[in-house]
């Protein structure tokens, strides 16, 4: 237990080392692949198309419960406080400022993050990272970079698909279920809500994705032990990632609202 307690700070600074090292040196070639028009794009189209396909359909499903239960709540409160007009407002923005980027998020981190630590983990214990090494292959070139691009893609589309499906699915249920007034809904969403507002979630949506794929990249290179191996990463993975978005949330969140504090209606 002593011996634990000692290397795990060490061990946690490595491994955020290594993920900063890692998107840095992503960033850096995606740039230089762009500029001297060597990006993949095969790879990009075929990964964007893999991420999409496993976390649309989850997502589509998770954000209609997730806008119905936002216009349960504020819809509750607003009724409780004599404000049932402010129903649209609360629950629209709610949606848009923290729902839609944290549900595309979290589906990506489950879903396309674990996707892409197992297969990059199956290549290491496979030696097939290795021999691209060895080849003269860049790893970060070849296999990171098209998966970052692709997950911010997906991310900012998700989020985006979250923005809307959460909004229809609370003026549906606002409107049909607690016979609120269409119109003041949407009017008091639209008072209420600034372009501030989808700046900031788009923000979300590409840090998000960038993050889950660094990490996910990162966890599935430094894969060892086998196929245990591959287990553990890929469950380090999910949990790094959820708890790395919440943090990353919470930050934005709090400067969003020091920068472009709100004067009043």
């Amino acid at each position: 237990m002593h011996g634990y307690t000692r290397r795990h700070p060490v061990a946690a600074l490595e491994t955020v080392g290594g993920q900063c090292v890692l998107g840095l040196r992503a960033i850096q070639y995606l740039v230089i692949d762009i500029a001297t028009f060597r990006f993949p794009v095969a790879e990009f189209v075929r990964q964007t198309a893999f991420m999409a396909s496993a976390s649309a359909v989850p997502t589509l499903f998770v954000a209609i419960p997730i806008g119905v239960t936002l216009s349960i709540q504020f819809g509750l409160l607003a009724g409780q406080v004599g404000a049932t007009s402010l129903a649209g407002a609360a629950s629209g923005l709610a949606v848009i400022r923290q729902g839609a980027p944290m549900v595309a998020a979290l589906l990506m981190a489950s879903a396309a993050g674990s996707a892409i630590c197992a297969d990059l983990g199956s290549r290491k214990i496979r030696d097939e990272i290795d021999a691209l090494e060895v080849m003269g292959i860049s790893v970060i070139r070849r296999l990171v970079v098209p998966r970052l691009v692709a997950a911010i893609t997906v991310g900012v589309a998700l989020t985006g698909l979250v923005c809307f499906v959460g909004f229809f699915s609370g003026y549906l249920f606002n409107t049909f279920v607690q016979n609120g007034t269409p119109g003041s809904f949407v009017s008091t969403f639209a008072s209420f809500a600034t372009v501030g507002d989808f700046f900031l979630t788009m923000i979300k949506a590409v840090l998000y994705g960038a993050i889950v794929a660094i990490v996910a990249c990162h966890k599935g290179l430094t894969t060892r032990g086998g196929p245990a191996g591959v287990a553990n990463s890929v469950n380090a993975t999910v949990v790094a990632s959820i708890l790395l978005l919440m943090v990353v949330n919470v930050v934005l969140t709090q400067l969003y609202v020091l920068m472009f504090p709100r004067t009043g209606f």
